[in-house]
């Protein structure tokens, strides 16, 4: 997860000195994407390490995981 975050963290120093340089907009906005998508990436791993913890936690205990669920799908939407 660090790794990526690194990696993306780099992309956006990349867009930044683009940016200073004047590349061409197009170019830019290709990087932008890359950005996006790496980060809905990081955003769906960190959403699904979570749901299976918390789906395991609530079976322990003896509860129906509706909720988790439920809440984890809400973040997957509120991301976008």
């Amino acid at each position: 997860m660090k790794n990526r975050l690194r990696r993306i963290e780099g992309q956006i120093r990349g867009v930044l000195s683009m940016m200073e340089q004047e590349k061409d907009c197009r170019d830019v906005v290709t990087q932008l994407s890359a950005i996006r998508s790496a980060v809905d990436r990081v955003v769906g791993v960190v959403v699904a390490n979570n749901i299976e913890a918390c789906i395991r936690k609530e079976l322990e205990q003896g509860n129906n995981p509706e909720s988790v669920i439920k809440e984890a799908v809400d973040l997957l939407v509120k991301s976008r």
